[in-house]
């Protein structure tokens, strides 16, 4: 707050000193020059140069008072932003796009932050320059401020018809901004998928095209201000001509001396130059404006997945509970029919629950329900004996161990990475949980071991590593509940099963439900659930269902003779 106040305050003084200086020159002109008054010149002449250098001390300080305050600005914004959409739930992300928050966040915010920083030094000093530069010219010779009633109005008339034509380029660029960043993001994270069929050229047109659709209305902008800055200057030099003209007549009827008359020309260029200043913010105002709706439209989505109210919250949950699902059902939004529907099942402490099923058959929505990624549209879901919507986001998720599907990495390190599931494990910690999960042997090949880089999202190991390096993120956490989203697909069938071997003996407390497509992950399970077209087909051991389930029969058909070979 001060050091906005104090920037204005020095851009006041600052506007102050520079309106000063033309009067000075005109006393100099008039009393020095004219009569030959050498002592005057050099005594007025260093008292303008003090006034200038102080001049230029106020407008360093105006400068960086307003710079720090605008970027502090900028980064108050961008951090608010981004613990809002930390809260946001997948339907939000799914609703904006991970590009579109991407230039919200970065683009969007700069263009705010730059405008602010304007409106700190030139809405302060814009007026200033104008209203003092009025009344200084108006005491100089009232008669010659006529030139000035008639060229002020064709300056501002010209800058508002350039402002109406500039603001629709300003929102389609912001908008153009967001598909190139689409574009990018798509082609740099499947670059893997582009190379392999062939599509790299048609990528690159892709790209090609959207950026040209920016530049060409980029150009289109700037032609515009282009054509509209010579007109104003036509406008300004025209002005100025006429002042020295009606200025000259002044000067020989005795009106107006010459000092007055370069005194009254230089408020007269101050007048204008602060419109033309003036009129740089309102063109610029809307262009921040278009982003600092887009950034308000994120600030104001109000997230799908709320904190329940302190009141409504169920402290001390039970951990002998485990997971309850009591007739569920979750329909995706737009969606025509739900992706899950009318599910119910149990899953206690020690127990080790499979959910298995078909492609899209609801597999990971019903998992994603537990952590409250999603809620439940009808139903209910209980975590140790709570709803999970009454129970705080911290808390639940503090119970539970989560692998995703596709298996998440950060620029770091290995150990940085298991680490990730508990910050304060220790060597020896991450260690038995690589091994867990049968990771130990290959980081112990890598020449800096648990120290080894990892780059961002993983790309320099291969899928399976980044499986089991997720796995044992997982496990170092030590949860009440583990939930393994098909997490053992780019393993080998042995080191599947070596893994499965050691996940017995690991937290035998815990609560396990493991999601996946392979028969052979599901054989130990304790309960098996088969999901079809998002409904249960069958709930029971492998003995059971292979009896009473054709779903199941069906996919360990498919499977079988796979597994016998391997």
């Amino acid at each position: 707050m001060w050091p906005a106040v104090l920037s204005i305050v020095f851009v006041f003084l600052q506007s102050m000193a520079n309106l000063y200086l033309p009067t000075l020159m005109a006393e100099i002109v008039d009393t020095g020059i004219v009569k030959g008054n050498m002592p005057y010149i050099f005594r007025t002449g260093l008292w303008m140069l003090l006034v200038t250098l102080i001049a230029g001390v106020f407008t360093i300080i105006a400068n960086y008072l307003s710079s720090r305050v605008a970027t502090g600005f900028g980064r108050d914004v961008r951090d608010r932003m981004f613990e809002h959409v930390e809260e946001f739930s997948l339907k939000e992300f799914d609703q904006i796009g991970t590009s579109s928050l991407i230039t919200r966040t970065t683009n969007d915010v700069a263009q705010i932050e730059q405008v602010y920083m304007m409106i700190l030094k030139m809405m302060t000093m814009a007026p200033l320059m104008c209203i003092g530069g009025i009344i200084m010219a108006v005491s100089k010779d009232a008669q010659l401020s006529l030139v000035l009633v008639v060229s002020l109005p064709v300056l501002i008339i010209g800058i508002i018809v350039l402002a109406s034509k500039a603001i629709p380029f300003f929102k389609a660029i912001q908008k153009k901004m967001d598909r190139l960043n689409l574009i990018l993001r798509e082609e740099l994270t499947g670059i893997r998928v582009i190379r392999s069929f062939n599509r790299t050229r048609f990528e690159v047109n892709r790209f090609d095209d959207a950026n040209k659709d920016i530049t060409q209305t980029s150009i289109r902008m700037n032609q515009l201000m282009a054509a509209g800055i010579p007109v104003m200057m036509l406008v300004m030099n025209l002005s100025q001509v006429a002042i020295v003209w009606f200025g000259g007549l002044r000067i020989n009827s005795g009106a107006i001396q010459v000092g007055d008359l370069m005194a009254f020309i230089q408020y007269a260029m101050m007048i204008m130059f602060s419109i033309l200043m003036g009129a740089m913010m309102f063109i610029m105002i809307p262009r921040a404006e278009v982003s600092a709706v887009r950034v308000n439209e994120v600030l104001d989505l109000s997230p799908d997945i709320h904190e329940p109210p302190v009141r409504s919250i169920q402290s001390a949950p039970d951990d002998n509970h485990g997971i309850l699902f009591k007739d569920v059902t979750y329909t995706y939004p737009g969606a025509e029919k739900p992706a899950i529907a009318h599910i119910s099942f149990a899953a206690g402490p020690g127990e080790t629950i499979a959910v298995i099923g078909g492609t899209g058959s609801g597999k990971s929505t019903l998992l994603n329900l537990i952590p409250r990624y999603f809620d439940a549209v009808d139903g209910e879901v209980r975590v140790d004996g709570v709803d999970v919507r009454n129970m705080s986001l911290e808390d639940l998720r503090a119970r539970i161990s989560y692998v995703p599907q596709n298996a998440v990495l950060f620029s770091g390190t290995v150990a940085g990475n298991i680490r990730v599931g508990n910050e304060q494990a220790t060597d020896e910690e991450v260690r038995e949980a690589a091994r867990i999960a049968q990771a130990d042997e290959f980081i112990g090949k890598m020449s800096e071991g648990y120290a080894a880089p990892i780059s961002q999202g993983g790309k320099n190991i291969s899928g399976g590593q980044k499986q089991r390096i997720a796995i044992a993120r997982a496990l170092v956490r030590q949860a009440h509940i583990y939930l393994l989203d098909d997490s053992f697909s780019a393993l080998d069938y042995r080191t599947d099963a070596l893994l499965r071997a050691e996940l017995k003996k690991f937290n035998r407390d815990a609560t396990w439900i493991i999601v996946t497509q392979r028969v052979s992950t599901v054989l130990d399970a304790d309960r098996i659930i088969v999901l079809d077209d998002g409904l249960i087909a069958g709930i029971g051991t492998h003995a059971e269902l292979m009896t009473t389930c054709p779903v199941y029969k069906e996919i360990v058909a498919s499977q079988l003779q796979k597994e016998e070979l391997a």
